[in-house]
C-alpha cells in the first residue's frame, strides 16, 4: 500500500477552493468511477483500489490518498497527475 499527500496553498478563499475541489471529484466520478461525499469541508472519496480525501482549507488544499497493492506501482504518475490538477485548479 502507498500514501501519497499533495498540499497546495491558494488565495481563492475556502469557498472558491471548495468548488475547485467538487469539479476535481466530478472529473474523478467521470474518469476512475469513483464515489465521493462530503463531510465539512473535506471530500471523501473511494473506489476500487484506492481512498482518500481532499481537504479544504481558506488558504490551503490537502490530497491524502491510499493506493491498493495494484496501484501503488503507479504512485509516482498518481501524483504528479494530483499535482498537475491541483496547480491548473487553484491558479
Amino acid at each position: 500500500m502507498s500514501k501519497i499527500v499533495v498540499e497546495r496553498e491558494h488565495n481563492l478563499g475556502r469557498d472558491v477552493a471548495r468548488e475547485k475541489a467538487q469539479q476535481l471529484a466530478d472529473r474523478l466520478v467521470q474518469q476512475y468511477d469513483v464515489t465521493y461525499k462530503w463531510v465539512g469541508d473535506t471530500l471523501e472519496f473511494h473506489r476500487t483500489g484506492a481512498s482518500g480525501s481532499i481537504d479544504v482549507e481558506e488558504d490551503k488544499v490537502r490530497v491524502n490518498l491510499k493506493l491498493g497493492l495494484l496501484l501503488s506501482g503507479l504512485s509516482g504518475t498518481i501524483k504528479r497527475e494530483i499535482e498537475d490538477a491541483l496547480d491548473k485548479r487553484l491558479a
